[in-house]
């Protein structure tokens, strides 16, 4: 894995922990109520909004190497697309590198 996948991987892992964090905000809301989440792709820069359902946000995370990123956040060369809907994506690591360091840093293990 070069240093760019190395990074791009670290990022997600690091918006994941984040989102963690406004899980835990907003457990009082009913599992179907929507709440904003942190883009979880690869960009150092992004930090742009999107919405899903506690609900929608534990099935993410039932796979350590599963980030939910906003639609157009997608990077191919790191990982592929595994389900969508019209206000995010689920991506999977496809790089075993990018994998293993997702399974090392998921806040759930």
């Amino acid at each position: 894995m070069d240093s760019r996948q190395q990074r791009v991987a670290k990022n997600e892992a690091l918006f994941r922990e984040v989102n963690e964090r406004i899980k835990e905000v907003n457990e009082p809301l009913a599992p179907e109520e929507p709440s904003d989440y942190l883009c979880e792709c690869g960009s150092q820069d992004c930090t742009d909004p999107m919405s899903l359902t506690r609900a929608e946000y534990e099935e993410v995370r039932k796979a350590a190497t599963h980030f939910a990123v906003v639609p157009g956040h997608v990077v191919p060369d790191v990982e592929h697309v595994v389900a969508r809907n019209d206000r995010f994506v689920v991506v999977e690591k496809s790089s075993p590198a990018a994998a293993r360091i997702a399974v090392e840093r998921d806040p759930r293990s």
